[in-house]
C-alpha cells in the first residue's frame, strides 16, 4: 500500500506453492481478491484451517515467535505476524510485491508456518500478481502518512539507521538502501534504489535473492537450518579463498549489487506494515528487519498533521 492512490485488489486468485526457507516445511498460499462490497480491511492472512482468525499485515501484529528453534540463539532473519495464537513467518517478500503493485486489499489463505521462499526473491509473487491482474475497488485509500520534517530511527549501537525525508505530496515515495559491511568485507559497499513504480520493482528489485556468507550458512546448517537447500537454491557468498566475494559454484549474481537490492526488497516489505500510503523519501543504511519494524512503528506514531524529529 506504500504507493497506492486507489484501493486495489487482485482480479482473480493467485496461488504459490513451495517450501519455507527456515522450517523447510511445505508452504502454500492463495491470494484471494477482496470483494467490491467489502469495507476496507487491508491485507489479511488467514490460516486455511481456521476461518475465525485473520492476521493483519500491520506492525501491530508483529511477532517475536521464532520460525525455527535455532533463532532462540541468534537474531531472527525474517518478519513474522501473529494473531489469536496463529502465526505466519517470512512475509516480507510477499508484502513487498503486493505494496509495489499497489494492492491495498486482499485475503491471503495460507497452509504451513511460512510463506513459500521459492528462489529467495519476490519474482514469483510479482509474476503471480501480474498474471492474476488488478481491479480497482470503490472507496478511498487510507489517509497517507506524510513526513513533513526529516527524522531517523537508529539502532542501539548507532551503526544502522533508517531516515525519512519530506517529498512533495504528488510524488511517489522513493527508497534507497546503502549496504556496508565494512571495508574488508567479502560483500562490497553498494547502494540500491527504488523509484516507487511497479515497473522498476519488477525489473530491478523483485529478482534480488536472499543471501548469506558461506561461514554463516555452515553455522546455520549445523543448527538444523537449510537442510533442504543447496547452492543452486540459495545465494551463498564465499568469504575465504580465491573466490572470496563470489557466489558458491553452481550459482551466479543476477546483479552486481544483488545483496543491496535484496536488502532494499526487505525494507519495502517491512515498511508495508504501516498499511497506509507513504509520502516520504526513505534512506536506510546497514539496517535489518528489527530496525525496519521500529521504523514502521515510528511512522505510525507520527501525528496526523505534523511530524516527529526524534521518534522513540
Amino acid at each position: 500500500m506504500l504507493t497506492a492512490t486507489k484501493r486495489r485488489t487482485l482480479a482473480s486468485a493467485a496461488t504459490v506453492i513451495g517450501r519455507g526457507l527456515f522450517t523447510g516445511e511445505p508452504a502454500e498460499l492463495t491470494i484471494h481478491p477482496a470483494e467490491p462490497a467489502d469495507t476496507p480491511r487491508g491485507i489479511l492472512f488467514r490460516p486455511f484451517d481456521r476461518t475465525d482468525v485473520l492476521i493483519p499485515a500491520h506492525a501491530s501484529a508483529l511477532s517475536a515467535r521464532p520460525a525455527h528453534p535455532a533463532f532462540d540463539r541468534m537474531p531472527p532473519r525474517n518478519t513474522a505476524l501473529e494473531a489469536a495464537g496463529a502465526a505466519i513467518h517470512t512475509v516480507e517478500h510477499l508484502l513487498a510485491a503486493l505494496a509495489a503493485a499497489g494492492v491495498t486489499d486482499a485475503e491471503i489463505e495460507f497452509h504451513g508456518p511460512e510463506v513459500p521462499i521459492d528462489d529467495g526473491s519476490a519474482d514469483i509473487f510479482t509474476a503471480e500478481i501480474h498474471n492474476a491482474g488488478l481491479r480497482t475497488l470503490p472507496g478511498p485509500t487510507p489517509e497517507p502518512i506524510v513526513v513533513r520534517e526529516p527524522f531517523e530511527v537508529v539502532s542501539d549501537d548507532a551503526r544502522a539507521r533508517v531516515r525519512f525525508e519530506p517529498l512533495p505530496r504528488a510524488v511517489q515515495p522513493t527508497f534507497t538502501y546503502r549496504l556496508d559491511y565494512g571495508q574488508d568485507a567479502p560483500i562490497p559497499r553498494s547502494e540500491a534504489r527504488w523509484d516507487g513504480t511497479p515497473e522498476d520493482f519488477a525489473a530491478h528489485i523483485a529478482p534480488a535473492r536472499t543471501f548469506c556468507l558461506a561461514r554463516e550458512a555452515g553455522q546455520m546448517q549445523a543448527l538444523g537450518l537449510f537442510a533442504h537447500l543447496d547452492a543452486s537454491h540459495m545465494l551463498v557468498i564465499e568469504d575465504e579463498g580465491e573466490r572470496r566475494g563470489a557466489p558458491l559454484a553452481g550459482n551466479a549474481l543476477r546483479f552486481p549489487d544483488e545483496p543491496a537490492r535484496h536488502k532494499l526488497l526487505d525494507l519495502i516489505g517491512d515498511l508495508a506494515l504501516i498499511a497506509r500510503p507513504l509520502r516520504a523519501r526513505v534512506i536506510a543504511e546497514r539496517s535489518g528487519h528489527a530496525l525496519h519494524h521500529k521504523a514502521a512503528r515510528a511512522l505510525l506514531a507520527l501525528p496526523p498533521s505534523s511530524s516527529l524529529s526524534s521518534p522513540a
